[in-house]
């Protein structure tokens, strides 16, 4: 591995960290789309790298969402009741959802992860939220909801927040607390994420030296260390700065992000 690609991870771990500290964003939104810049300049296959972008961003936040839920969990702001109900869907579907994206094409899952950045980019541009007017359901309820996003965070590597929040929210749990139980949930996902893309993958023809399956460890160890220093200091400046207008101007970049990986599908 040359210096320039060693360097690019280093950026990728210090950005990720700061930017989840800044902005509260993570996971699949910030890591994937870099992880598949350092990719293309590394010189994996292409049809590997979109695979190997979504496994390295989970295994990496499982790291990353244990330092969250704790500090969320010491201000007293994690349900734990709602995690023990949506987590056996949540490792089912997540589980599944990463032996179903190893069957989908990249282009497929660059198109589908496209998609979604535009959506979070749409979000948090418009900062709505859905009203609260209903109440959690039962055990089955549960289940199915944390399949569905079990499945759709495998599909796009992330943590599940920007999905979990606001099914939360909407089932009148208080927004703080659904930030904090999310943080909780991202946890499972990213551990059954993580496995799942390694075991499925083992062996796979084209792989680089030092993967698990399509978790690249040297990359998984650089984010990790470096999104740890700097998320601190991302949170310290969130008390600083005008968050709300970094959070629009974060989203015009997704768009332009999204945009560009569109371009480079049908260009």
């Amino acid at each position: 591995m040359s210096l320039e690609i060693v360097v690019m991870y280093l950026a990728v771990g210090l950005i990720a960290g700061l930017l989840a500290g800044l902005l509260g964003v993570g996971g699949g939104v910030v890591i994937v789309p870099m992880l598949i810049f350092c990719f293309v300049k590394q010189g994996v296959q292409p049809d590997l790298i979109m695979h190997m972008a979504l496994g390295t961003s989970l295994a990496s936040i499982i790291f990353t969402s244990i330092s969250s839920f704790m500090a969320h969990h010491r201000r007293g702001a994690v349900e734990w009741t709602v995690v023990k109900r949506i987590v056996p869907g949540i490792l089912v579907g997540t589980f599944l959802g990463t032996m179903v994206a190893s069957k989908l094409s990249s282009g497929f899952l660059k198109g589908f992860f496209c998609v979604f950045l535009y959506a979070v980019a749409t979000q948090m541009l418009l900062n709505k939220k859905p009203k609260a007017n209903r109440e959690l359901p039962g055990h089955v309820g549960m289940f199915g909801v944390g399949s569905t996003i079990g499945v759709a965070s495998a599909l796009v590597g992330i943590g599940g927040g920007s999905l979990s929040v606001p099914f939360m929210i909407w089932c009148n749990v208080a927004a703080h607390r659904a930030i904090g139980t999310s943080a909780a949930i991202g946890f499972p996902i990213a551990v059954a994420g993580a496995i799942g893309f390694a075991v499925n993958n083992l062996g796979a023809a084209g792989l680089p030296a030092y993967s698990l399956g399509f978790v690249y460890l040297p990359a998984l160890l650089f984010i990790v260390c470096f999104s740890v220093l700097t998320a601190p200091l991302g949170a310290k400046l969130a008390h600083a700065l005008p968050v709300d207008k970094l959070k629009r101007i974060f989203a015009i970049f997704l768009y332009v992000v999204a945009t560009k990986m569109t371009w480079s599908l049908i260009g």
